[in-house]
This record gives structure tokens, sequence and C-alpha cells, in this order.
């Protein structure tokens, strides 16, 4: 089969001929039919992502939506034909989606919502598990509650207003002017982070008390700026990007909580995966619920163009999700 694989780190992707895997025990051989593009996918590229504790050489994409071809022993939920997603690989010792097939574990996979297209099914797996495990996981957002999310027109944060809104939250995200627009359509209440300071739009929004739950996306000072605009004594502060050196006095000095989110770890430990799944069949619910929807860059990017789409991604110049068709 065609793949695209990763021969040393910081070297550019080579397209080739491997070897078609053959679905062992509780595994779906999946014809992959497209693969969603990750900010994280460039950094293992690079050798800049040892967290994710890739070998080498490796097929790269966490990001999954195809056809199933076979299933191995054991696997009772899935037929040849079915149409599934999710994130199934391209991590640690597990191949990626960046090949024609992939012989992934049946546990992370869940089947396509029939709102979505294979392209839109695609570009949701990471960023909708993040999420969930944060705010729903973690956090428990629910009816009521007021939701910051930091970062809301990006990757992660679009999809985590939508989730928020759709569990009966009120919801404001930050953004820049220029993707004020992509917040407001999202149904949340945009907060212009360029103009308005943390100690501003808490007291506009919360009268001061802050929010109930923060979800940073953005990292760095962003993490800063969450524990001193959380509630005092009931608020959770959530971070996908928890890295680096932070005071946690103001959030003490809050009485409030903070969780951070791992989302590969189920990939890189085996275990939790069957949660993953889960986590994916919510996501076809809320799709097929009319209350999710990816953005998508309109670019089409081919096997062939994977080093184009990577380059797109690491601009920072694209207007959605990038995603490669595969099949």
């Amino acid at each position: 089969m065609r793949a695209v694989v990763l021969h040393e780190f910081g070297t550019p992707l080579v397209l080739g001929e491997i070897e078609k895997p053959v679905p062992g025990p509780g595994q779906v051989l999946v014809a992959v039919r497209a693969s969603g593009v990750n900010p994280l996918d460039t950094k293992i590229r690079a050798g800049k992502a040892a967290h994710a504790r890739r070998t080498l050489p490796a097929v790269l994409g966490l990001d999954l939506a195809g056809v199933v071809e076979a299933v191995g022993g054991g696997v009772d939920g899935f037929a040849p034909g079915d149409e599934v997603f999710g994130m199934t690989g391209g991590v640690g010792d597990v191949q990626g989606s960046l090949a024609e097939y992939a012989a992934v574990d049946a546990r992370l996979l869940a089947r396509k919502p029939d709102a979505l297209t294979l392209r839109e099914a695609a570009a949701l797996p990471l960023v909708f598990i993040t999420t969930w495990e944060g705010l729903v996981d973690r956090a428990g957002v629910h009816a009521g509650q007021k939701v910051l999310v930091h970062g809301g027109a990006g990757g992660i944060g679009h999809v985590a207003v939508q989730i928020a809104r759709a569990r009966g939250a009120e919801v404001f995200a930050t953004a820049s002017p220029a993707r004020r627009e992509v917040v407001e359509r999202l149904g949340a209440t945009p907060i212009d982070y360029t103009s308005t300071s943390v100690e501003e739009y808490v007291a506009e929004h919360t009268g001061g008390e802050g929010f109930d739950v923060v979800f940073d996306t953005v990292g760095g000072s962003v993490l800063d700026d969450s524990f001193a605009a959380v509630r005092t004594y009931t608020g959770h502060v959530v971070s996908a990007l928890g890295w680096g050196t932070h005071s946690i006095a103001p959030l003490s000095f809050r009485g409030a909580t903070y969780s951070g989110v791992f989302t590969l770890l189920p990939l890189l430990t085996g275990r939790g995966r069957e949660h993953h799944g889960e986590i994916m069949r919510e996501a076809a619910a809320l799709a097929d619920a009319g209350a999710l929807r990816p953005l998508l860059d309109p670019r089409h990017f081919t096997l062939a163009d994977v080093a184009e789409a990577h380059a797109a991604v690491e601009s920072g110049t694209a207007q959605g999700k990038i995603v490669i068709d595969v099949g």
C-alpha cells in the first residue's frame, strides 16, 4: 500500500510503498479515506514532541476516517462496509493514518455520523476527545454555568464552544478581532483579548465573580490568565497545554481547582481506549443532532501533498482544520 513515512526527525516525509497490515485480534482493517492534520503531527515530524514517544521509521497521522475492509478475531461491533472515525495512531509504535490502510484497535473507533462527510469526520477525533475529556470528564460542564474558552476560534476552541453550548452552558470565548465572527457564529460571546484585560472581562461578564469553567487551549501566559479568571471557591480551570512553569498562587487564592488533559495516554499505554471510542460515539450523536460541525480549511491535499499540508498548519494561515484526502 502507499504510505507517507518519516525516516528521521527533521527530514521530509517520504511517499512510498509499505506492507499492507493484517488485522489482529481486536483490530479492524480500515481503508483510510481522510486524515486530519494536527499541530502535533508537525511537531512529531520535527522531533519536537518527545511526549508522543514516536519510534522511527513511522507513519504519522492521529486522526482517521474511512471504511472497514475486514475485522480481526473478537470484534463484534463493526463489519466490512461500515464508515468509521477515530484517533487511532501516529504516536508511540502505532501506525498513523497517512496510509491507504490501517489496522487499528476497534475500541478506538465509532461509526461516522450521517451528518458529516468522511473529510469532516477526520477533522474531529483529537480535538473532540481533548475537549470532551477537559470540559465533561474533568470539569463536568452543565447547564447554568458560565464557561470561558480561550482561543474559541481555534482547532480545539471551536469544538469546545459547541460542546459547552450543547450541554446548556453560557459560553464566552477569547478571539482576535479578525476571528470574532467565527466565535459569534458558533453562538459564544466574543472577548477581544487584544484590547480587554482579564479583570475587565471578568467584571463585565461575571460581575467580578469569575467563570465557572475556564478552558485554556492556548497555553503559556493564557493559563496564568485562566487562574485569574475562574470563579472563587467552585471554579475549575482545564488546560490542554499546561506546560512550562506557572504560579498557582492566583488559583489557590481563589480556592479553585485545576485539571490537565493528556489525550495521548490511551494510545501510548493501552489503558482507557474504550473510553475514547465512547467519546467518539458522543461526537457522532452531537453531529447528527446538529450540535457539532468542524471548521474545515477549503484546500484539498493528497498523500503526495503532505509537506504542503504540514506547512499550511505550521504557518498558522489555515482557516479551519487541514484534512488530507487519502483514498
